[in-house]
Parts: C-alpha cells; structure tokens; sequence
C-alpha cells in the first residue's frame, strides 16, 4: 500500500466530477492539507476559493457506483496558531424574538490555538481572565464524494454524498463509509474545525487550516443510502436533510439496514435493540441541510457477530 505526500493547488466550493488531482489504488494512503472555510491557508493567505474549498477530488482505481468508498482519518491537526468564529447563535436555533443584547458589534471572533498544549483561548474580543478557554478537538466538517448525475453540489449543504455535515464525531481515528456515485468516487475534504460545538450553531467552528492524512479503500459491490462511520465504540448512520424530522428518519432507517445487513439480526431484532438503545446527536442545523446521527455501542452487537 503506498503513501501519498500532495500539496494541494486548485480548491472547489463544490463535490463534484471535477478532474481527480490523484489517482489512489485501494489501500492506500494520502497525507495533505486544507485550508479554512474562508480559504485561509496555513499561512494565512488567500487560495482564491472561498466557502469551505474543497482540496481533491481523490480517484480510487476502480471504484464503480454502487460501491462504498471507506474513508479511514489517520491524522487530523491545525496547522497554524489560529482560528476564527462567528460570534452569534443563529436565529433558527433560538426562540423567535428573541434579540442578543451585544455591547459590541463584533462579527468574527478570533482565537488563538496553541498546537503543543492542545488548546484555543479566545483572543478578540477581549477574553477575561480565567475566561474561553478550549481543548481542541479537531474534525472535519465538509466532505464526502462527487454525487450522481454529473451533479456539483455546493460545499454550504450536504446530503447522501456527504458534504457540510458539520458533525463533531468525524474526528481522528474514525472511518466513514460513502456511496460511490461516480468511477473513482473522487473523494473532497476540507473545512476543518478546531473545536465545534454540536450543530455548529454559529455557523462555524473554530475554522482553521489542518494537516490531514486518511487512508482510501472500498467495498466492491456493496450499496449503501447514506453516510456511516464507526469508531472504537459505536457505529454511526448519517442523515442530511431538512427538516430536521426527515433527516432524523434517514438516520434510523440506515442504522436499522446496517444492523441487519452487517451484523445478522433480524427486522424485529434490530426495531427492539434501537427502541432502547440508540443514540441521536445533531449535526448541521445551520446550512440548508441539517445533520442527524444515529448511533449505537458496538458492545451491544457483540452476540449478533
């Protein structure tokens, strides 16, 4: 399995069937970098891209629609000492009427990162003493592959290829699961956050440049709806959607297929085990697609293995 070093140079504001800037066997695996949501470099400069730009697409030899891409993050860290925010809960997520009284007119916070600690303090506005201070928690919040039908979907939404899920639990160590649209499934990441709060209520996280190494493989022949993941304790199924109620319906109808496609249990076995045991937590609830993740502990599916 090879290991690919590439320094990205053309960004996209879409996942689509843009020419792959490189051709992946299954297996292996890619060391490169993102730039901020605003198109930010790590040294601060502009890529001339902005709105979550897009470093790839990445081709998987091979890989056909009706496969399933899987996406394994090895690495994910900042790459410069800062990062910034917008300051205000968006309006959808708080009580109709409701007014902030503010006594600034700051737009964007910024926030200071430092890479050895592990830590982002707010930096203007002014924090006090003993204020904003965060272990970071790097993830990446847009990315998936090319959709079907020669569709470019902008990089501000989501849906069953992936895109603006924003869902804090896509983090080192954990690997997603695509469905192939495309030959190649040419594979985009980008947006990354060094801290996020579920639903990425402001409409950001902590945007910031990152240094990212994932490894590339599939699963021939085998179709999924939407997004999965799985990390060391749960297995995951993703829904982008809005409303909220519908993506939260994609969610557990993908989880239940997992369930009894991936681990044996029947219809009835697996409406029982999520009747108690499910887990929800929401991405997106700020772009045009919000983000439901159903999850459950691995531990529980020991005895259907």
């Amino acid at each position: 399995m090879a290991v690919h070093i590439f320094e990205p140079e053309t960004y996209y504001s879409t996942l689509g069937s843009h020419p792959p800037v490189l051709e992946v066997d299954p297996g292996d695996t890619v060391s490169t970098t993102t730039v901020d949501a605003g198109g930010g470099d790590r040294n601060g400069d502009f890529c001339g891209v902005s709105g979550n730009p897009q470093t790839g697409p990445f081709a998987v030899r091979g890989a056909e629609p009706g496969d399933t891409l899987v996406v394994k993050i090895d690495r994910l860290w900042p790459n410069r000492p800062n990062g910034f925010t917008r300051a205000q809960i968006a309006p959808n997520v708080v009580d109709f009427g409701y007014e902030p009284a503010f006594d600034d007119t700051v737009d964007r916070a910024w926030w200071s990162l430092d890479l050895e600690t592990g830590v982002a303090r707010l930096s203007t506005p002014r924090n006090r003493v003993g204020g904003i201070k965060l272990p970071l928690k790097p993830m990446l919040g847009c990315f998936g592959v090319a959709p079907e039908r020669g569709q470019a979907i902008s990089t501000a939404t989501s849906g069953p290829n992936g895109g603006n899920m924003d869902y804090r639990g896509f983090v080192e160590g954990v690997t997603v699961y695509f469905p192939v649209f495309v030959e190649g499934a040419l594979f985009h990441l980008g947006d990354g956050h060094a801290v996020q709060g579920d639903g990425e209520i402001v409409g950001t996280g902590i945007e910031t440049s990152m240094d990212v190494t994932f490894t590339l493989d599939l699963v021939r022949g085998h179709s999924i709806s939407w997004p999965r993941a799985e990390d060391d304790r749960y297995i995951m199924a993703v829904g982008n959607v809005r409303p909220l109620d519908q993506a939260v319906q994609h969610a557990t109808t993908e989880l239940i297929r997992w369930l009894c496609g991936g681990y044996g249990l029947t219809e009835r076995e697996a409406h029982l085990l999520l009747g108690q045991c499910i887990r929800y937590e929401v991405g997106n609830v700020y772009d045009p697609a919000y983000t439901m993740v159903a999850k459950v502990e691995k531990s529980l599916l020991a005895p259907f293995n």
